[in-house]
């Protein structure tokens, strides 16, 4: 069973930066398309970035220019190093594959964006 376990997350003032880390058990990103998504108070679950067994990569049009994702396989965990975050980025973030499997949920991380 693969598990993703997140984390990174916190408090930061708008204008910050904060990188989150994904970190999997079993070699699965040589397979899987990973996604970093989030759920924000009151809204869906959404897919904001995304990087494939190949390396590219892909984002919400609402992160686009502020945030990355990146690989390390060796260390088997994903990051997502987010810069100029806006209240509006406040929201549980969680990484899955691409398409998500159920299973695969973790229990995220909180990402906090106010003054």
């Amino acid at each position: 069973q693969v598990k993703f376990v997140e984390s990174g997350g916190g408090l930061v003032q708008p204008g910050g930066s904060l990188r989150l880390s994904c970190a999997a058990s079993g070699s699965i990103f040589s397979i899987y398309a990973t996604g970093w998504y989030r759920q924000g108070p009151g809204k869906q679950r959404e897919l904001v970035a995304t990087i494939t067994s190949g390396g590219s990569t892909n984002y919400a049009d609402s992160v686009k220019g502020r945030f990355t994702i990146s690989r390390d396989n060796a260390k088997n965990t994903v990051y997502l190093q987010m810069n100029a975050l806006k209240p509006d980025d406040t929201a549980v973030y969680f990484c899955n594959a691409v398409p998500m499997i159920m299973a695969y949920w973790g229990q995220g991380t909180q990402v906090t964006v106010s003054s």
